[in-house]
Protein backbone atom coordinates (compact mmCIF):
# COMPACT_ATOMS: atom_id res chain seq x y z
CA UNK A 1 0.00 0.00 0.00
CA UNK A 2 1.09 3.52 -0.71
CA UNK A 3 0.37 6.76 1.09
CA UNK A 4 1.30 10.33 0.22
CA UNK A 5 2.99 12.56 2.78
CA UNK A 6 2.18 16.25 2.77
CA UNK A 7 5.65 17.00 1.33
CA UNK A 8 4.87 14.80 -1.69
CA UNK A 9 6.88 11.75 -0.55
CA UNK A 10 5.35 8.38 -1.38
CA UNK A 11 5.38 6.24 1.77
CA UNK A 12 5.28 2.50 1.14
CA UNK A 13 3.53 0.29 3.72
CA UNK A 14 4.23 -3.45 3.84
CA UNK A 15 4.27 -6.43 6.14
CA UNK A 16 7.41 -8.50 6.62
CA UNK A 17 7.37 -12.12 5.50
CA UNK A 18 9.88 -13.31 8.10
CA UNK A 19 6.71 -14.38 9.93
CA UNK A 20 6.53 -17.27 7.44
CA UNK A 21 8.90 -20.22 7.31
CA UNK A 22 10.44 -20.65 3.84
CA UNK A 23 13.98 -21.68 3.00
CA UNK A 24 13.55 -22.24 -0.75
CA UNK A 25 11.87 -20.50 -3.67
CA UNK A 26 8.93 -22.90 -3.75
CA UNK A 27 8.21 -21.98 -0.14
CA UNK A 28 8.35 -18.27 -0.91
CA UNK A 29 5.97 -18.66 -3.86
CA UNK A 30 3.60 -20.72 -1.69
CA UNK A 31 3.42 -17.99 0.95
CA UNK A 32 2.39 -15.45 -1.68
CA UNK A 33 -0.63 -17.63 -2.48
CA UNK A 34 -1.45 -18.69 1.08
CA UNK A 35 -0.90 -15.37 2.84
CA UNK A 36 0.11 -12.43 0.64
CA UNK A 37 -2.82 -12.44 -1.77
CA UNK A 38 -5.44 -13.30 0.88
CA UNK A 39 -4.19 -10.44 3.08
CA UNK A 40 -4.60 -8.09 0.13
CA UNK A 41 -8.12 -9.37 -0.45
CA UNK A 42 -9.02 -8.93 3.25
CA UNK A 43 -7.95 -5.30 2.98
CA UNK A 44 -9.86 -4.72 -0.24
CA UNK A 45 -6.71 -3.32 -1.82
CA UNK A 46 -5.68 -3.52 -5.46
CA UNK A 47 -2.06 -3.89 -4.41
CA UNK A 48 -0.19 -4.36 -1.14
CA UNK A 49 3.45 -4.29 -0.16
CA UNK A 50 5.52 -7.15 1.18
CA UNK A 51 8.85 -6.77 2.89
CA UNK A 52 10.32 -10.03 1.71
CA UNK A 53 12.56 -12.12 3.90
CA UNK A 54 14.60 -14.30 1.58
CA UNK A 55 16.84 -16.85 3.29
CA UNK A 56 20.39 -17.08 1.96
CA UNK A 57 19.70 -20.19 -0.21
CA UNK A 58 16.76 -18.40 -1.87
CA UNK A 59 18.80 -15.28 -2.59
CA UNK A 60 21.61 -17.39 -4.04
CA UNK A 61 19.15 -19.20 -6.31
CA UNK A 62 17.55 -15.97 -7.51
CA UNK A 63 20.89 -14.30 -8.13
CA UNK A 64 22.14 -17.27 -10.14
CA UNK A 65 19.03 -18.02 -12.20
CA UNK A 66 17.31 -15.28 -14.17
CA UNK A 67 14.33 -17.50 -14.88
CA UNK A 68 13.76 -18.00 -11.15
CA UNK A 69 13.83 -14.24 -10.61
CA UNK A 70 11.41 -13.73 -13.49
CA UNK A 71 9.08 -16.33 -11.97
CA UNK A 72 9.07 -14.55 -8.61
CA UNK A 73 8.40 -11.20 -10.23
CA UNK A 74 5.56 -12.69 -12.29
CA UNK A 75 3.94 -14.22 -9.19
CA UNK A 76 4.17 -10.93 -7.31
CA UNK A 77 2.46 -9.08 -10.16
CA UNK A 78 -0.17 -11.78 -10.57
CA UNK A 79 -1.15 -11.58 -6.90
CA UNK A 80 -1.20 -7.78 -6.65
CA UNK A 81 1.96 -7.47 -4.56
CA UNK A 82 4.82 -5.00 -4.78
CA UNK A 83 8.21 -5.15 -3.10
CA UNK A 84 10.34 -2.14 -2.22
CA UNK A 85 12.14 -3.57 0.82
CA UNK A 86 13.84 -6.77 1.93
CA UNK A 87 14.63 -7.93 5.45
CA UNK A 88 18.14 -9.37 5.32
CA UNK A 89 18.67 -9.54 9.10
CA UNK A 90 18.02 -13.30 9.49
CA UNK A 91 20.44 -15.17 7.24
CA UNK A 92 18.72 -18.56 7.35
CA UNK A 93 17.01 -20.94 9.73
CA UNK A 94 14.80 -18.25 11.26
CA UNK A 95 12.06 -20.77 12.08
CA UNK A 96 14.28 -23.44 13.56
CA UNK A 97 13.04 -24.84 16.89
CA UNK A 98 15.62 -22.68 18.67
CA UNK A 99 17.08 -19.55 17.06
CA UNK A 100 18.13 -17.24 19.92
CA UNK A 101 21.60 -15.70 19.25
CA UNK A 102 22.12 -17.69 16.05
CA UNK A 103 20.15 -14.94 14.25
CA UNK A 104 23.20 -12.66 14.57
CA UNK A 105 25.48 -14.92 12.49
CA UNK A 106 27.12 -14.37 10.18
CA UNK A 107 27.76 -10.84 11.39
CA UNK A 108 29.41 -7.87 9.71
CA UNK A 109 32.90 -9.11 10.52
CA UNK A 110 32.26 -12.06 8.17
CA UNK A 111 32.38 -11.96 4.39
CA UNK A 112 29.19 -14.05 3.89
CA UNK A 113 27.16 -11.26 5.52
CA UNK A 114 28.47 -8.72 2.99
CA UNK A 115 27.92 -11.08 0.05
CA UNK A 116 24.38 -11.94 1.18
CA UNK A 117 23.40 -8.30 1.65
CA UNK A 118 24.70 -7.26 -1.76
CA UNK A 119 22.91 -10.23 -3.34
CA UNK A 120 19.69 -9.10 -1.64
CA UNK A 121 20.22 -5.61 -3.03
CA UNK A 122 20.70 -6.98 -6.55
CA UNK A 123 17.54 -9.07 -6.31
CA UNK A 124 15.59 -6.11 -4.95
CA UNK A 125 16.76 -3.85 -7.78
CA UNK A 126 15.08 -6.30 -10.17
CA UNK A 127 11.86 -6.49 -8.14
CA UNK A 128 11.33 -2.77 -7.56
CA UNK A 129 8.29 -1.22 -9.23
CA UNK A 130 9.37 1.07 -12.08
CA UNK A 131 8.06 4.18 -10.29
CA UNK A 132 9.60 3.43 -6.87
CA UNK A 133 12.13 6.06 -5.85
CA UNK A 134 14.40 3.51 -4.17
CA UNK A 135 14.61 0.23 -2.34
CA UNK A 136 15.76 -0.63 1.17
CA UNK A 137 17.39 -3.63 2.80
CA UNK A 138 17.51 -3.98 6.59
CA UNK A 139 20.33 -5.78 8.35
CA UNK A 140 21.68 -6.52 11.81
CA UNK A 141 23.43 -3.80 13.86
CA UNK A 142 26.92 -5.07 13.00
CA UNK A 143 27.04 -7.91 15.57
CA UNK A 144 26.08 -9.19 18.97
CA UNK A 145 27.99 -7.08 21.49
CA UNK A 146 30.46 -9.79 22.49
CA UNK A 147 33.10 -10.66 21.63
CA UNK A 148 34.23 -7.39 20.09
CA UNK A 149 37.89 -6.59 19.44
CA UNK A 150 39.81 -3.95 17.47
CA UNK A 151 40.41 -6.53 14.74
CA UNK A 152 36.71 -7.31 14.46
CA UNK A 153 35.98 -3.59 14.37
CA UNK A 154 38.42 -3.15 11.47
CA UNK A 155 36.83 -6.05 9.59
CA UNK A 156 33.35 -4.62 10.01
CA UNK A 157 34.42 -1.16 8.84
CA UNK A 158 36.10 -2.66 5.80
CA UNK A 159 32.95 -4.60 4.93
CA UNK A 160 30.82 -1.46 5.26
CA UNK A 161 33.13 0.30 2.82
CA UNK A 162 32.77 -2.61 0.40
CA UNK A 163 29.00 -2.55 0.91
CA UNK A 164 28.86 1.11 -0.07
CA UNK A 165 30.99 0.46 -3.13
CA UNK A 166 28.81 -2.48 -4.13
CA UNK A 167 25.60 -0.44 -3.81
CA UNK A 168 27.15 2.32 -5.90
CA UNK A 169 28.08 -0.20 -8.59
CA UNK A 170 24.54 -1.59 -8.50
CA UNK A 171 23.16 1.88 -9.07
CA UNK A 172 25.52 2.42 -11.99
CA UNK A 173 24.55 -0.93 -13.54
CA UNK A 174 20.78 -0.77 -13.07
CA UNK A 175 19.89 2.86 -12.47
CA UNK A 176 18.12 1.77 -9.26
CA UNK A 177 18.99 3.04 -5.79
CA UNK A 178 19.05 0.56 -2.91
CA UNK A 179 19.96 1.66 0.61
CA UNK A 180 20.89 -0.54 3.58
CA UNK A 181 19.62 0.20 7.08
CA UNK A 182 21.37 -1.12 10.19
CA UNK A 183 18.78 -2.03 12.81
CA UNK A 184 19.62 -1.19 16.46
CA UNK A 185 18.61 -4.07 18.72
CA UNK A 186 18.95 -4.71 22.46
CA UNK A 187 22.09 -6.63 23.33
CA UNK A 188 23.85 -5.89 20.06
CA UNK A 189 26.85 -3.72 19.33
CA UNK A 190 24.41 -1.00 18.24
CA UNK A 191 21.54 -1.06 20.73
CA UNK A 192 20.33 2.55 20.78
CA UNK A 193 19.91 5.43 18.35
CA UNK A 194 22.83 7.20 20.01
CA UNK A 195 25.07 4.19 19.45
CA UNK A 196 23.94 4.08 15.82
CA UNK A 197 25.03 7.68 15.32
CA UNK A 198 28.40 6.98 16.97
CA UNK A 199 29.12 3.67 15.23
CA UNK A 200 27.96 4.71 11.75
CA UNK A 201 29.59 8.13 11.76
CA UNK A 202 31.43 8.58 8.49
CA UNK A 203 29.39 5.93 6.66
CA UNK A 204 28.14 6.78 3.17
CA UNK A 205 24.88 8.69 3.85
CA UNK A 206 23.61 8.16 0.30
CA UNK A 207 23.55 4.40 0.69
CA UNK A 208 23.85 3.48 4.38
CA UNK A 209 21.62 4.47 7.26
CA UNK A 210 19.38 3.07 9.98
CA UNK A 211 16.35 0.81 10.14
CA UNK A 212 14.30 1.93 13.15
CA UNK A 213 12.44 -0.93 14.82
CA UNK A 214 9.96 0.71 17.19
CA UNK A 215 9.81 -2.36 19.45
CA UNK A 216 13.58 -2.16 19.97
CA UNK A 217 13.35 1.59 20.53
CA UNK A 218 10.77 1.04 23.26
CA UNK A 219 12.68 -1.80 24.94
CA UNK A 220 15.68 0.53 25.28
CA UNK A 221 13.37 3.02 27.04
CA UNK A 222 14.27 5.69 24.49
CA UNK A 223 11.84 8.60 24.20
CA UNK A 224 10.78 8.38 20.53
CA UNK A 225 10.49 12.11 19.83
CA UNK A 226 13.93 13.31 20.97
CA UNK A 227 15.72 10.08 20.02
CA UNK A 228 14.43 9.96 16.44
CA UNK A 229 14.82 13.68 15.88
CA UNK A 230 18.51 13.44 16.82
CA UNK A 231 18.94 10.27 14.75
CA UNK A 232 17.36 11.71 11.60
CA UNK A 233 19.56 14.79 11.87
CA UNK A 234 22.64 12.56 11.66
CA UNK A 235 21.70 9.52 9.57
CA UNK A 236 19.00 8.63 7.04
CA UNK A 237 16.15 6.49 8.36
CA UNK A 238 15.97 4.20 5.35
CA UNK A 239 13.24 2.02 6.84
CA UNK A 240 10.93 1.87 9.84
CA UNK A 241 9.62 -1.36 11.29
CA UNK A 242 6.29 -0.78 13.01
CA UNK A 243 6.26 -3.11 16.00
CA UNK A 244 5.30 -3.26 19.67
CA UNK A 245 7.03 -4.73 22.72
CA UNK A 246 5.58 -6.17 25.92
CA UNK A 247 5.47 -3.77 28.92
CA UNK A 248 4.88 -4.67 32.58
CA UNK A 249 4.48 -1.81 35.05
CA UNK A 250 4.84 -4.02 38.14
CA UNK A 251 6.79 -7.12 37.13
CA UNK A 252 7.26 -8.25 40.74
CA UNK A 253 3.49 -8.68 41.06
CA UNK A 254 2.53 -12.39 40.93
CA UNK A 255 -0.16 -11.76 38.30
CA UNK A 256 2.33 -9.94 36.08
CA UNK A 257 4.92 -12.70 36.48
CA UNK A 258 2.36 -15.33 35.55
CA UNK A 259 1.36 -13.34 32.46
CA UNK A 260 4.99 -12.80 31.46
CA UNK A 261 5.80 -16.50 31.84
CA UNK A 262 3.53 -17.21 28.87
CA UNK A 263 5.95 -15.21 26.70
CA UNK A 264 9.09 -17.09 27.81
CA UNK A 265 9.26 -19.33 24.72
CA UNK A 266 12.31 -21.13 23.38
CA UNK A 267 12.63 -20.05 19.74
CA UNK A 268 13.53 -16.37 19.84
CA UNK A 269 15.63 -14.20 22.13
CA UNK A 270 13.54 -11.90 24.34
CA UNK A 271 15.94 -9.33 25.74
CA UNK A 272 14.46 -7.69 28.85
CA UNK A 273 15.13 -4.23 30.24
CA UNK A 274 14.15 -2.71 33.60
CA UNK A 275 13.68 1.04 33.86
CA UNK A 276 16.30 2.86 35.92
CA UNK A 277 17.29 6.53 36.27
CA UNK A 278 20.77 6.05 34.82
CA UNK A 279 19.64 3.82 31.98
CA UNK A 280 17.85 0.47 31.96
CA UNK A 281 19.20 -2.64 33.66
CA UNK A 282 19.58 -5.45 31.17
CA UNK A 283 19.40 -9.20 30.77
CA UNK A 284 19.62 -11.14 27.53
CA UNK A 285 16.44 -13.23 27.80
CA UNK A 286 13.12 -13.17 29.62
CA UNK A 287 13.66 -16.43 31.55
CA UNK A 288 16.74 -14.84 33.16
CA UNK A 289 14.67 -11.86 34.26
CA UNK A 290 11.93 -14.09 35.66
CA UNK A 291 14.60 -16.16 37.39
CA UNK A 292 15.71 -13.20 39.48
CA UNK A 293 18.35 -11.46 37.35
CA UNK A 294 16.14 -8.34 37.50
CA UNK A 295 14.50 -7.45 40.80
CA UNK A 296 11.20 -6.25 39.33
CA UNK A 297 11.18 -3.03 41.35
CA UNK A 298 10.50 -0.96 38.21
CA UNK A 299 8.82 -1.43 34.83
CA UNK A 300 10.07 -4.06 32.39
CA UNK A 301 9.99 -4.03 28.62
CA UNK A 302 10.54 -7.23 26.72
CA UNK A 303 11.76 -7.69 23.15
CA UNK A 304 8.77 -9.73 22.08
CA UNK A 305 6.94 -8.38 19.04
CA UNK A 306 3.18 -8.37 19.68
CA UNK A 307 0.49 -7.41 17.15
CA UNK A 308 0.29 -3.65 16.79
CA UNK A 309 -3.51 -3.51 16.84
CA UNK A 310 -4.08 -5.73 19.87
CA UNK A 311 -4.36 -4.82 23.53
CA UNK A 312 -2.59 -7.21 25.88
CA UNK A 313 -4.71 -8.31 28.81
CA UNK A 314 -3.88 -6.53 32.10
CA UNK A 315 -1.60 -6.39 33.96
CA UNK A 316 0.50 -6.23 30.78
CA UNK A 317 0.27 -3.73 27.95
CA UNK A 318 1.96 -3.28 24.61
CA UNK A 319 4.17 -0.32 23.72
CA UNK A 320 1.67 0.91 21.13
CA UNK A 321 1.77 4.47 22.58
CA UNK A 322 5.51 4.50 21.89
CA UNK A 323 4.88 3.23 18.35
CA UNK A 324 2.40 6.06 17.74
CA UNK A 325 4.91 8.57 19.10
CA UNK A 326 7.61 7.20 16.78
CA UNK A 327 5.38 7.37 13.70
CA UNK A 328 4.35 10.89 14.68
CA UNK A 329 7.98 12.00 14.86
CA UNK A 330 8.95 10.33 11.60
CA UNK A 331 5.87 11.13 9.51
CA UNK A 332 3.74 13.65 11.37
CA UNK A 333 5.82 16.72 10.59
CA UNK A 334 6.23 18.87 7.49
CA UNK A 335 8.95 16.57 6.12
CA UNK A 336 8.85 12.79 5.86
CA UNK A 337 11.82 11.33 7.75
CA UNK A 338 11.23 7.82 6.37
CA UNK A 339 9.44 6.40 3.34
CA UNK A 340 9.36 2.64 3.96
CA UNK A 341 7.18 1.35 6.82
CA UNK A 342 7.12 -2.38 7.45
CA UNK A 343 4.91 -4.12 10.00
CA UNK A 344 7.14 -6.79 11.54
CA UNK A 345 5.42 -9.14 13.97
CA UNK A 346 7.47 -12.24 13.21
CA UNK A 347 6.36 -13.85 16.47
CA UNK A 348 2.81 -14.77 15.38
CA UNK A 349 3.70 -18.53 15.30
CA UNK A 350 4.91 -18.48 18.94
CA UNK A 351 2.38 -16.07 20.47
CA UNK A 352 0.34 -17.47 23.34
CA UNK A 353 -2.69 -18.94 21.56
CA UNK A 354 -0.97 -18.73 18.15
CA UNK A 355 -3.47 -18.54 15.26
CA UNK A 356 -3.81 -21.06 12.45
CA UNK A 357 -3.24 -20.08 8.82
CA UNK A 358 -6.63 -18.41 8.38
CA UNK A 359 -6.30 -16.56 11.66
CA UNK A 360 -2.85 -15.39 10.64
CA UNK A 361 -4.24 -13.81 7.47
CA UNK A 362 -6.79 -11.92 9.52
CA UNK A 363 -4.17 -10.91 12.07
CA UNK A 364 -1.72 -9.55 9.50
CA UNK A 365 -4.51 -7.74 7.65
CA UNK A 366 -5.55 -6.22 10.96
CA UNK A 367 -2.02 -4.98 11.62
CA UNK A 368 -1.80 -3.37 8.18
CA UNK A 369 -5.24 -1.79 8.56
CA UNK A 370 -4.31 -0.36 11.97
CA UNK A 371 -1.01 1.04 10.67
CA UNK A 372 -2.69 2.54 7.62
CA UNK A 373 -5.20 4.25 9.91
CA UNK A 374 -2.43 5.53 12.17
CA UNK A 375 -0.67 7.05 9.17
CA UNK A 376 -3.79 8.65 7.74
CA UNK A 377 -4.46 10.13 11.19
CA UNK A 378 -1.10 11.90 10.79
CA UNK A 379 -2.31 13.50 7.57
CA UNK A 380 -1.02 11.02 5.00
CA UNK A 381 -3.43 10.21 2.19
CA UNK A 382 -3.90 6.95 0.40
CA UNK A 383 -2.37 6.84 -3.04
CA UNK A 384 -3.52 4.66 -5.89
CA UNK A 385 -1.06 2.06 -7.06
CA UNK A 386 -0.59 1.58 -10.81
Amino acid sequence: MRLRHRDGTTVHLAYCTNVHAAEDLDGVLAQLARYGEPVRERLGADRIGLGLWLAAPVVSALAADRSALDLLRKELDLRGIEVVTLNAFPYAGFHAPTVKKAVYRPDWTERPRLDHTLACARVLAELLPPDAARGSVSTLPLAWRTPWTPRRDDLARRHLDLLSQGLAALNADTGRTVRVGFEPEPGCLIETTGQAVARLAGADPERLGVCVDTCHLAVAFEEPGPALTRLAAALPVVKTQASCAVHADRPADPAARAALAAFAERRFLHQTRQAAPGGPSAVDDLPEALGGALNGDAAWRIHYHVPVQRDLPPPLRSTRPELVAALTTLLGGPTALTDHVEVETYTWPVLPGAPDGGGLVDGIAGELAWTRSALTALGLTEESTP
